[in-house]
């Protein structure tokens, strides 16, 4: 296995839990609620030009990476609800590259998608919460995965994918000193 790029994965690739564990569930719920005002500090006060920069060369700019956590987190929750309405249901991916070139990623104001990560997160923080360890042992199916995957595994994994993103743009910011 070869070295991991520090600047696509400033916190490194996502290791999933070999176990369930309670403490583990608590610290990714409260992430989760986290996640909308971590990613507002991130782009605290940067300019248009700043918000169109990519924050690595050949990656999304900082505004496509703002409107992809707020894909990414409608897709994670509505990946829980199905996972506990649903019998292992079959979850589709989205692909993330041909999102991110859309007209609302590339064009519109980020703060939309901060206000809907507000929103969202409160709900899927909420949703957590209510979760028993049975609720987070159901599972997803994730098309072409050759495994079915437990809602805890889920909620980390999306729990590492918003920090990822946020230290991508903190650790530009660190790189450019804005």
């Amino acid at each position: 296995m070869g070295t991991v790029d520090p600047i696509r994965y400033p916190i490194g690739t996502f290791q999933a839990p070999a176990q369930f564990r309670t403490e583990d569930v608590q610290q990714w719920i409260a992430d989760v609620r986290r996640l909308p005002d971590a990613v507002r500090a991130a782009v605290a006060d940067l300019n248009d030009e700043q918000l169109n920069t990519p924050y690595r060369d050949g990656g999304w700019t900082v505004a496509q990476v703002v409107h992809h956590l707020a894909d990414a987190s409608m897709n994670a929750f509505l990946r829980t609800k199905w996972g506990l309405t649903e019998e292992a249901p079959a979850v589709k991916p989205f692909i993330e590259s041909e999102w991110a070139k859309t007209a609302d990623a590339r064009t519109l104001s980020i703060e939309s998608s901060l206000l809907l990560l507000d929103g969202l997160h409160a709900r899927w923080a909420t949703l957590l919460e209510s979760m028993t360890e049975a609720d987070f042992h159901r599972l997803v199916q994730p098309e072409g995965a050759l495994q079915p995957m437990p809602l805890y595994v889920l909620t980390a994994l999306y729990t590492w994918h918003g920090k990822h993103h946020t230290a991508q743009i903190t650790s530009l910011r660190e790189r450019k000193g804005w």
